[in-house]
């Protein structure tokens, strides 16, 4: 019998988001702790349907499985992004951040340096690909980002579909600015970058983007915030349309947000990897199926 070795390295988010108090900011969010992190991961590795497919009798899914999970293809796009990120990594500029979500209670000061957002508060590599090959599969024609950051992930959502249209929210105007300057040092003209607080940028934002066919949702993550913002993308979905949810276990609230998305009336599909949640809006699944999904 082959042994098996299971390495286990994050922060919070798949190794986005570092905990940079010792002691939590009382009435804020109460985050996960690292070995109750590690704890949650391991039940879902140990648990979850196996990553290849073997044993998933939904045909959608394990198409899913087999054509974007499983899809090693090294496309062109990869190397130029992850390029930009080892610059961001190098540059140590300091930088005065607004925080309007549940991330305030993980910082002492409002100065950070970009290299520390880029290490804590940037997807990694194998989930920002994750998201370009669903892209890239799917196809959807206009994409919506709740959370820009330093513009990594958003490099890699325009780049699953260059024809597409990208709008992306960023709450803080200094990380805004260094996105921008991300998608222009790439040459992504299909991006519009969105400045400002959510609850003020988002109702204007869906009075003019009257459909989304793709979101991705790592902004405020507290339960009512991120609840209030899928109920407004459903109300703006179609039929296929495809909504990511971040950091679907990253605090208790979260996985009440996540358990109370599953049981919306619109959601007909959804899949758990642990990191992220994914919600399928297809009228055409008569029964309301939840996977849970090694990856």
């Amino acid at each position: 019998m082959k042994s098996m070795h299971l390495t286990i390295r994050f922060s919070y988010g798949s190794g986005n988001r570092k905990p940079l108090l010792a002691n939590p900011i009382p009435n804020l969010i109460a985050l996960y702790n690292h070995f109750q992190l590690v704890r949650k991961y391991l039940l879902y590795y140990f648990s979850a349907s196996n990553g290849k497919g073997h044993g998933v009798h939904s045909p959608f899914v394990f198409d899913f499985i087999k054509n974007v999970l499983s899809d090693k293809k090294i496309y062109a796009c990869y190397s130029k992004i992850e390029q930009r990120r080892k610059e961001l990594l190098a540059n140590d500029d300091l930088i005065e951040v607004e925080d309007f979500g549940a991330g305030s209670s993980l910082i002492a000061s409002s100065s950070r340096k970009v290299n520390a957002i880029a290490a804590s508060s940037v997807k990694s590599k194998k989930y920002g690909q994750l998201l370009f090959r669903m892209i890239q599969y799917y196809q959807p024609s206009s994409l919506l980002e709740l959370g820009t950051s330093l513009g990594i992930t958003s490099s890699y959502l325009s780049q699953g579909n260059p024809s597409a249209k990208l709008i992306t929210c960023e709450g803080a105007s200094k990380i805004a600015a260094i996105a921008q300057q991300t998608f222009d040092t790439m040459g992504l003209d299909n991006i519009e970058i969105i400045e400002g607080d959510f609850t003020k940028t988002l109702p204007l934002l869906f009075s003019r983007m009257k459909t989304v066919d793709f979101a991705f949702v790592d902004g405020n993550h507290r339960k009512s915030s991120t609840i209030q913002y899928f109920q407004q993308l459903v109300d703006h979905s179609l039929p296929n349309s495809i909504f990511v949810m971040d950091d679907i276990h990253w605090s208790s609230e979260m996985e009440e947000a996540w358990s109370c998305i599953q049981q919306n009336p619109a959601v007909t599909l959804t899949i758990d990897l642990f990191f992220m949640g994914v919600v399928f809006i297809n009228p055409t699944f008569k029964v309301k199926q939840h996977f849970t999904i090694r990856f």
